[in-house]
């Protein structure tokens, strides 16, 4: 039995992937399980459109992990991605009647204020803070800086919010309790790019089957994210269109394909074949092949902003099963005009597995692997018995929501990659709702104070008061005299 685990979900377009892990303390990762689960029928482009089918998905893969454990797994840290994912900046700003010096209050109103914006079908799910101007000056902390103005600026994370709530009713409906959502972009960011290549500026570009996301780093802060819906299932599809089958299609783009062949290297006499009576024309292949791959490389050079594209220092690191192809990066430095391109094989934390799976080295578990990373809570419920009179039915763990039952200041989740769970985010919602009543319950006592006040003055400085009052002391000093 493992004690002490670390479970992480991906929720791919063409698997869900499980891993569990045991961190050591020499700061290293031993993979001790893994499980997958063909995804093709209930998810697409990196989403949930099945629930049924994608609840019993997840289910196989827990109780297959357990049954590898022979422990219960009692929560998981699961990776939110896909499609409709994209970013977009705003801007928050706080006028200040005299010059004040900033607080961490003051700072934490502006995520809060940030944070509070509604988008039409959106949800955000992350802010990542790019700087606050300070009157004129930019600063990454601004607190202690006194000022007459201060200005926020963020990169809001957004998805759709039937994506959301769909993924969030996958696990209440499995049973399974989420210990931490992260935005998978971010958390294969953190475990494939290095500290130089975030500084200087990069783009890391992860071709999925489905999708192709797209992260642009400058300064160490992530400054644009997308997802693009074209992945190389693409290329399958377009192979297919030759008349075969997708199956076929995929063999023989494994097989054969390169992202790019000198046209002097083409023998226009060769015939690849697809089966034992079907042959098709290399160079149609080739065409074919290129063509797509054109079109996933521009769309992805186009996500990066004009502002940071002679910035980025770092160039260009390729992820995920696409970048396995052949001459990858000889077609990434064609349509891009990059010199600097890297292949990201493997995470850069230390990995220790005999599973060929995770030690393949291809790129196609790098997201798992960077969610388990970021685990931080032991994941392990109880051992698993085989005593026929025990209670199967017995409560292994606390749920997603008794996890999560006290909401968390928005400061020490922003930015991070953390994705509230629905339940934790009704819950911050109604903290929310609370404080602002409290808030103005507060304010509107004290404008009746106010106007009491106002009201006291009126009367007392009516013509008819003075008048009595004039009256009082006139009546009053001829008493004296006579006395």
């Amino acid at each position: 039995m493992a004690k002490e685990f670390i479970v992480a979900i991906e929720l791919g377009s063409s698997k869900i992937t499980g891993v569990a892990g045991r961190k050591n303390l020499d700061g290293s990762t031993s993979i001790l399980a893994i499980a997958q689960e063909d995804s093709t029928s209930c998810i697409r482009k990196g989403v949930v459109y099945n629930i049924d089918k994608t609840v019993l998905c997840i289910t196989n893969i827990v109780k297959k992990l357990e049954t590898t454990l022979k422990t219960k797994v009692a929560h998981v840290y699961v990776g939110v991605g896909g499609r409709s994912i994209r970013s977009i900046k705003n801007v928050i700003v706080k006028e200040l009647p005299v010059e004040t010096t900033v607080t961490q209050e003051m700072v934490n109103e502006l995520m809060d204020a940030n944070r509070n914006m509604s988008y039409p079908e959106q949800e955000i799910l992350d802010a990542a803070t790019q700087e606050y101007k300070v009157d004129n000056q930019y600063q990454l902390d601004p607190v202690g800086i006194p000022c007459h103005r201060l200005e926020g600026n963020f990169l809001n994370i957004l998805w759709r919010k039937a994506f959301y709530k769909n993924l969030n009713k996958c696990f209440d409906e499995a049973g399974i309790a989420i210990a931490e959502m992260y935005l998978a972009p971010l958390a294969l960011a953190d475990s494939v790019l290095t500290e130089n290549e975030k500084r200087a500026g990069c783009v890391l570009v992860d071709l999925g089957a489905d999708t192709t996301t797209v992260s642009v780093y400058y300064k160490n802060i992530l400054r644009h994210l997308a997802v693009i819906p074209i992945g190389g299932d693409n290329l399958t599809k377009d192979i297919a269109s030759l008349q075969m089958e997708e199956k076929d299609a995929e063999i023989l783009k494994l097989k054969h394909a390169r992202a790019f062949t000198d046209n002097s290297d083409i023998d226009n006499t060769l015939m690849l074949s697809i089966d034992q009576d079907r042959q098709i024309e290399s160079r149609r292949f080739i065409e074919i092949i290129e063509g797509r791959l054109e079109e996933i490389i521009e769309n992805a050079w186009f996500q990066v902003p004009n502002e940071y594209v002679d910035k980025l220092i770092g160039g260009i690191v390729l992820t995920g099963g696409g970048s396995n192809m052949p001459e990858i990066e000889h077609a990434f430095r064609n349509h891009t005009h990059m010199g600097k391109i890297r292949i990201a094989k493997f995470v850069t934390q230390t990995i220790n597995s005999n599973i060929p799976e995770i030690m393949a080295h291809d790129g196609k578990m790098n997201t798992v692997l960077g969610l388990l990373e970021k685990g931080d809570m032991n994941c392990a419920g109880d051992e698993i018995s085989n005593d026929l009179f025990l209670n199967p039915e017995t409560k292994q763990g606390p749920t997603t929501e008794e996890l999560h039952r006290d909401p968390r200041p928005i400061s020490e989740t922003t930015g991070r990659g953390i994705v509230q769970t629905e339940a934790e985010k009704l819950k911050a919602e109604e903290e929310t709702r609370r404080k602002r009543e409290e808030e103005e319950e507060e304010a509107r006592k004290k404008t009746e104070a106010e106007e009491e006040r106002i009201a006291i003055e009126k009367k007392e400085n009516s013509v008819l008061n003075k008048t009595l009052r004039f009256l009082k002391k006139f009546g009053s000093s001829i008493i004296s005299g006579e006395e």
